[in-house]
């Protein structure tokens, strides 16, 4: 499913992290963290942090650099692009589901938010009229709600993915193509749930 949502542990270590990481003198050890969050079990603590690698929201640990760092924690102070999770593909057509994928992408900056995001394939041609092409990256914002006239991924009946504009009305939910050959497609409200949104676009040219 995209993108992952994290556990109510999870999400405290993370809001720990990022409140609290200038406060070591140089990014804190498994042990290190495990203390300062007052955890008895190391072993759980990693199972944790594993879960924010895989998440896109702390680096990976390997041997070349000591500690936990934020995916967005930039050490040499200058970030002109980083790596976001590229879940897989999202349908600019009919939903289609959104297969997770471990690989990351390269984002300049400018192209995605302080906030969390991650970037999708996108496939079909039901948004060429707002520039978004069969094969574009769309950066996605992690969010669960919108407001009228966002490009959103909603996710329908839990488990199909697509990229639309979104318009909500009262009891009902229109996802617009942006396609002069294609229908609005209308659900209630229970059948849809905001993953986010569209914040920047890349394109390649062979």
């Amino acid at each position: 499913m995209v993108p992952p949502s994290l556990t109510r542990r999870q999400q405290q270590i993370y809001d720990y992290l990022r409140e609290h990481l200038d406060d070591f003198p140089h990014p804190p050890t498994l042990d290190e963290l495990c203390e300062a969050l007052g955890l008895s079990s190391r072993g759980s603590l990693h199972k944790q942090i594993q879960a924010l690698i895989e998440a896109g929201l702390v680096e990976p640990m390997n041997n070349l650099r000591r500690g936990i760092r934020l995916a967005d924690d930039d050490a040499a102070g200058v970030a002109d692009a980083a790596g976001l999770p590229l879940y897989g593909y999202i349908a600019a057509g009919q939903p289609i589901e959104a297969i997770s994928n471990p690989e990351t992408i390269d984002v300049p900056a400018q192209l995605r938010t302080a906030e969390r995001c991650y970037v999708l394939e996108v496939r079909g041609d039901s948004m060429i009229d707002e520039g978004i092409l069969d094969g574009d990256w769309v950066v996605i914002e992690h969010r669960d709600q919108a407001r009228n006239g966002e490009i959103v991924v909603a996710l329908v009946d839990g488990d199909e993915a697509t990229l639309k504009r979104l318009e909500q009305r009262p009891g009902e939910v229109v996802l617009h193509p942006a396609n002069e050959h294609l229908e609005p497609m209308r659900f209630s409200p229970d059948r849809v749930q905001i993953q986010g949104v569209l914040v920047g676009q890349m394109r390649r040219y062979h």
